[in-house]
């Protein structure tokens, strides 16, 4: 299988905010898929947790910076416990019952880069489950459930990399 640009590129949104990231500590590329947030942001300079199911492809690539860590995140004993993180990414993907488990993680200072697919997608294709999909609003909630400072959101259609409506947040853990 061939893979696009949109598959080894880092997003716009993570290029855009991954350096408020504070430098020195860990940070979680959660649903890492083949890495390609992960190895961006070691070019940056931070070290990376990369997580996913299959973690095969990343773990190839011997990056120093990059600890990955193959897990299902799906299980109801969240398998990332006392974990604490200057920053987590999180690109197309979302599983409800552990999401409020990410703030939780962020250290004072830390950031949470969030983008992943909304209400309406279903009209551009796959995914088209509402469990995969944002409601209106849902990252905004879970920064205001945990005093988040949102630096920056969008509830929109985007059409790079392909037409999809996508929520995104960048949120600060002050203190």
């Amino acid at each position: 299988m061939a893979l696009h640009d949109a598959q080894l590129n880092p997003s716009s949104w993570v290029r855009r905010f991954a350096s408020l990231i504070p430098q020195g500590g860990l940070v979680l590329d959660l649903a890492c898929g083949i890495g390609r947030h992960a190895t961006y942001l070691t070019e940056l300079g931070y070290r990376v947790l990369a997580v996913d199911q299959d973690v095969t492809i990343l773990e190839q690539r011997k990056n120093p910076l990059i600890r990955c860590q193959a897990c299902n995140l799906e299980l109801e004993t969240w398998p990332l416990e006392d974990l604490e993180l200057s920053g987590i990414v999180v690109t197309n993907y979302l599983y409800r019952p552990q999401l409020d488990r990410l703030p939780q993680m962020l250290s004072k200072g830390g950031v949470l880069i969030y983008e992943t697919f909304a209400q309406g997608n279903a009209q551009f294709g796959k995914p088209s489950n509402p469990n995969f999909l944002l409601n209106p609003g849902e990252l905004l909630a879970l920064a205001a459930r945990h005093s988040l400072k949102v630096i920056a959101y969008e509830d929109i259609y985007a059409d790079e990399p392909k037409p999809a409506m996508v929520q995104r947040l960048c949120a600060l853990k002050e203190g």
